[in-house]
């Protein structure tokens, strides 16, 4: 390789060798907002991503929950519910999803470290061990009911400040989920009997 070409490359300051150890201050702080323009007030905005990132740190405890569930469960409904927690969680992971890129998108940070969500969620922390089946169940609808509490509020504050793209998010996909959950769920703890019995 010829001396310029040698030099040329030095001065490029490009290598093959990983950048490692890179840290920096903060460039956002949570609870701040970017200026996006998207049309809608920095007080509008503000607002739409507290709430959702409410949602957002109950949503990613209901998450773990259900995984918890999935792999705790036991007793002769254990195929059923294994799979459908599993199912139930995977939505939950979508909704996640929708719900950051909404808060992203109005210019906030989303909750996205399990540790900070714990620190803001409502949900009840379950014990470290195993619960009996239909404490797990009921757990999960607790769970549920705490958050759509919260959705219901928050399409009524999104409508107030115009944020449809929130409300739309809130009503469309996030409350119409968890109600067709808690519809599946709850069917498992009623007390019916497979057979009727003869009289």
């Amino acid at each position: 390789m010829s001396p310029t070409k040698i030099s040329k490359l030095a001065r490029s300051n490009r290598s093959p060798e990983p950048r490692l150890g890179a840290r920096s201050p903060e460039v956002q702080p949570f609870g701040r907002l970017r200026l996006l323009p998207i049309a809608l007030s920095a007080e509008a905005r503000g607002q739409s991503a507290q709430v959702l990132n409410e949602i957002l740190a109950d949503s990613m405890i209901l998450y773990g929950l259900y995984k918890k569930h999935h792999w705790l469960m036991a007793g002769p409904t254990f195929y059923q519910l294994h799979l459908l927690f599993d199912k139930h969680a995977a939505e939950q992971l979508e909704l996640i999803d929708l719900i950051a890129e909404r808060v992203q998108s109005l210019g906030g940070i989303a909750v996205g470290d399990p540790r900070h969500a714990a620190e803001i969620t409502t949900i009840e922390r379950p014990p470290n061990g195993a619960e009996d089946v239909p404490v797990m169940i009921d757990r999960l609808l607790d769970a549920h009911e705490t958050i759509i509490e919260k959705v219901r509020a928050a399409i009524e504050a999104t409508e107030k400040s115009k944020d449809w793209g929130s409300n739309d998010l809130l009503m469309g996909d996030v409350l119409r989920r968890h109600e067709l959950q808690v519809w599946f769920v709850a069917e498992h703890v009623v007390d019916l009997p497979l057979i009727e019995p003869r009289s």
